[in-house]
């Protein structure tokens, strides 16, 4: 997903869907550590998309309480 898609969408969520979008990201940047801990990780460029993507989460999450 592009980022701009991305900041698209978080922008729209409710709090209970940036919750489970920030669990689902977790979720896959811990599986992607492990893969890259074990030498299975082909793209490790993926590691930094989906850190970055849970900052965009976190960010729209911290935007929603401030508003």
């Amino acid at each position: 997903m592009k980022a701009k898609e991305l900041r698209k969408k978080v922008h729209e969520m409710s709090e209970e869907e940036l919750m489970a979008k920030e669990l689902d990201l977790r979720e896959d940047y811990f599986k992607l550590k492990f893969q890259h801990g074990v030498g299975q990780l082909d793209n490790t460029g993926r590691l930094n998309q989906v850190r970055k993507d849970i900052a965009r989460v976190l960010t729209a999450k911290n935007a929603n309480k401030l508003a």
